[in-house]
């Protein structure tokens, strides 16, 4: 069950829908451990005091803002949340856009919104109203100390907060040495463009997010069980790195066009295998004799 980060409400308008905000992901990172590899011992990091070289506990810790050279603000965690409650317990929705205009740059993290108690007719109308237009509510929302630009979005049967990054936060496009928008310039044809697209519809799927996963984790775990099993545990620092494939001049056309053919091969054969078998015969059960 997902720990809750905080508990308040979305405003919209004049209207206050009581939810408690998740996070909507998971890590699956591996935890790698930094060691001396001279001793493989692990190397310890340490809170300690700058003027007693003393460790502190955790529970000692505060946040603290440096107002003056050497002199501090301390703050702790009850006092930042409770800086503006009406700010770090509400997502205000400012106005609503439409989610397609939203640039895919500038989504960053997902957070799950659960209505909380005697808030779920609120969460429903809002989510159903939200669905129906296509759109997202555009709020700000304060996580764990600082203020983010957010979108709500409905999915499915919830309703999903996403951070969104704010303007000055992109590197602006024109900053890339980008190619321009003039075919003839790179000597690329129509017939390639649509041999091209004809390849993306042949690739075409519907998306099953299940189907994917980390592939690279799973080489570094077999990697990491070889040398477990080989008891060759230490570091290897002189590796024989894979050369990367030599770039050769290619022909888009011949390409492409071989390209399409094995798409549409591999998809006839897809549909082969669901499709159902001609001249199928439903079998029919022998009656039984009536008695008598």
């Amino acid at each position: 069950m997902a720990r809750p980060i905080w508990k308040g409400h979305i405003s919209f308008g004049l209207v206050n829908v009581p939810v408690v905000l998740n996070s909507a992901e998971r890590r699956a990172d591996l935890s790698f451990r930094m060691i001396d590899s001279r001793n493989s011992a692990r190397i310890r990091y340490e809170r300690v005091n700058e003027e007693t070289g003393e460790e502190v506990p955790w529970d000692k810790i505060v946040k603290g803002y440096e107002y003056d050279d050497g002199n501090y603000v301390l703050l702790s965690e009850e006092e930042l949340q409770n800086a503006s409650p009406e700010m770090t317990k509400t997502i205000e929705i400012q106005q609503f856009v439409d989610l397609k205009d939203i640039d895919i740059r500038y989504f960053d993290r997902p957070y799950m919104l659960v209505p909380d108690k005697k808030g779920e007719k609120g969460y429903v109308l809002l989510r159903e109203a939200i669905a129906e237009s296509g759109k997202a509510g555009i709020a700000k929302v304060v996580i764990r100390g600082r203020q983010y630009l957010s979108a709500l979005i409905a999915q499915g049967k919830a309703m999903v907060l996403e951070l969104l990054r704010f303007h000055q936060e992109l590197i602006d496009l024109s900053e890339f040495d980008l190619p321009s928008s003039d075919l003839r310039e790179y000597g690329v044809s129509k017939k390639e463009i649509e041999l091209a697209s004809k390849l993306i519809e042949g690739m075409t799927a519907r998306w099953d997010a299940s189907k994917y996963h980390d592939e690279y984790r799973d080489a570094l775990m077999k990697l990491i069980e070889r040398k477990v099993k080989s008891g060759q545990t230490e570091a290897i620092e002189d590796v024989e790195a894979e050369e990367a494939p030599v770039t050769q001049t290619i022909n888009f056309m011949d390409v492409l066009k071989r390209s399409v053919e094995h798409a549409e091969k591999g998809r006839t054969k897809s549909a082969a295998r669901t499709a159902k078998p001609k001249g199928a015969t439903r079998t029919r059960r022998p009656r039984k004799k009536r008695a008598g």
